[in-house]
């Protein structure tokens, strides 16, 4: 029997949203990969290290995929206490230290003390602070959000957002980057494509990455939600598009 809509929203805003695990979402969405393998680049890079710093981990569980790939010394950073607690459980038994830390300047580390550091979608990369704590010869590698991200999905809720569109350019990170002092070796971007099969995934997704619609709850946009189950059950999944860049950067 198909579900009703109260069904669907309340499977969305009940299903626990901690760490970064987005298998909740099987079979009710989808998202393309970027071509580049960030993980596996990442394992590549973690074998050559000898101390690297994965910065905004998240509940730890990209790092984790490469375990086998860890230097003598790996340290993560997270700012939110459910992650936190999430990313040290999973991340202590591989031989990795999880440091709460509010992601704000300055990193908890001494100058050179990483000759990694990496971040899978940070919220903001602190340019200065990464340069500061790589040595010399060290590199940054990432995948950071890139414009106008699953916008589709924004501006149903919020409508237009031109200024918005306009932040997280590629370009302006590298620039970034180039300013504090470090090499930019590698910069590619990406759209990929997301399906959202019904309105029950689209709650969880908002609610999880709380960024996207600011001040999301079920009960603020529940007449947005109905037009949206209702196009769903009518046009079939609706479409958004991730933007992904990566970017290696090199400390000369």
């Amino acid at each position: 029997m198909e579900r009703t809509f109260e069904e669907l929203v309340d499977e969305g805003a009940s299903a626990s949203v901690d760490g970064w695990d987005f298998s909740w979402l099987a079979g009710r969405a989808t998202e393309e990969r970027p071509s580049w393998g960030y993980q596996r680049l990442l394992g590549e890079r973690l074998a050559l290290a000898s101390a690297a710093l994965d910065v905004q981990t998240g509940g730890g569980e990209v790092l984790a995929g490469v375990a086998g790939s860890f230097p003598a010394t790996v340290v993560a950073t997270e700012s939110w206490p459910p992650n936190v607690a999430k990313a040290t459980a999973l991340l202590h038994p591989l031989g990795a230290v999880v440091v709460a830390d509010p992601d704000e300047p300055p990193l908890p580390f001494a100058d050179g003390a990483f000759d990694l550091v990496s971040s899978r979608h940070p919220v903001e990369p602190h340019w200065a602070e990464i340069a500061r704590v790589l040595r010399p010869g060290g590199t940054y590698l990432a995948q950071h959000v890139g414009p106008a991200s699953v916008f589709e999905l924004v501006e149903f809720f919020l409508g237009p957002q031109p200024r918005a569109r306009l932040a997280r350019r590629p370009e302006a990170d590298a620039e970034a980057a180039r300013a504090a002092g470090l090499e930019v070796v590698d910069l590619r971007s990406e759209r990929l494509r997301m399906e959202f099969r019904d309105v029950g995934a689209v709650v969880y997704f908002l609610r999880k990455v709380v960024w996207m619609v600011p001040g999301f709850t079920v009960d603020a946009h529940r007449d947005r939600l109905r037009e949206l189950d209702a196009r769903i059950r009518a046009e079939g999944p609706f479409v958004a598009h991730s933007a992904r860049f990566l970017i290696e950067a090199r400390k000369p």
